[in-house]
């Protein structure tokens, strides 16, 4: 019995990896866009319903426009390169909320929000489009399916078959793609790969939409510059820490600015 739920286990990996586009990771994921998707619509709509968006017409139609400049982009990359059905799957939205915090994220589904706290620290259209391409880039690789793939297979026991999971389920898997995260050693090290993933997918998109990467590293600066000391040790923290993210950008951009120029789209330098 335990060989065969072993092999179950691992014809369901086998099955269930994909790789993502451009970085080449292999990534677990079980849960199709047609389980994620009405739900991740339905919160971005009761979000906006319940927090008051910005009366700052600069600043939310900067937040817009450059959504809609990157969203081009990965759409034109996804439609090149046989991603036809995701991208139409694609709801692109961009707000800005009041909010102090310093903060933006996006959705499965491209629904994007950004926090009037994050943007001293965007501080100019090219920081705001660092920040658009790495939240972007966490629905382009699927980030929150595959967190909720490895909650499934937690909740499972690590024994999982490729049924789907029940209505009452996805609740459950929801929180654990987008609620807080698993002890130390078992999610966390998994979301900073995932964080530095988006990172390097963010400054190629940003690149693809013609905005300067060398901006990407300077918005860590300017957000280590706020932090000072009170920001965790990295092994604790969910995200690489500043100085981390700091040395990955500037050490990819080279790489980001072939690939920008690889996908036929200008690329400042």
């Amino acid at each position: 019995m335990k060989k065969m739920i072993a092999l179950a286990f691992v014809a369901t990996m086998l099955v269930q990896c994909s790789t993502v586009p451009i970085t080449g990771r292999k990534r677990l994921n079980m849960v199709s866009d047609a389980q994620v998707l009405p739900a991740s619509f339905a919160q971005y709509e009761g979000f906006l319903k319940e927090n008051k968006l910005s009366k700052d017409a600069s600043k939310s139609n900067q937040v817009k426009r450059v959504g809609k400049k990157i969203s081009v982009a990965v759409d034109r990359f996804m439609r090149a390169n046989g991603m036809q059905a995701e991208a139409d799957a694609y709801k692109w939205e961009f707000n800005l909320v009041e909010d102090k915090t310093v903060n933006a994220w996006c959705l499965p589904g491209g629904k994007v929000v950004f926090y009037t706290g994050i943007m001293p620290i965007c501080a100019n259209e090219d920081g705001v489009a660092a920040v658009m391409g790495h939240e972007v880039a966490h629905a382009f690789a699927k980030h929150g399916q595959e967190r909720m793939s490895t909650g499934q297979l937690q909740q499972l026991g690590g024994v999982a078959v490729a049924l789907g999971t029940r209505n009452s389920k996805n609740a459950a898997l929801w929180n654990t793609a987008y609620g807080i995260g698993s002890q130390v050693g078992v999610m966390l090290p998994f979301s900073r790969t995932h964080e530095t993933e988006a990172d390097k997918l963010g400054l190629v998109f940003m690149l693809m939409a013609g905005y300067n990467g060398e901006e990407a590293a300077e918005v860590w600066v300017r957000m280590s510059q706020r932090a000072g000391k009170k920001a965790p040790p990295e092994f604790l923290s969910t995200h690489p820490s500043n100085q981390s993210r700091i040395q990955t950008l500037r050490a990819y951009l080279p790489e980001a600015r072939q690939l920008a120029a690889k996908y036929n789209v200008p690329a400042k330098k």
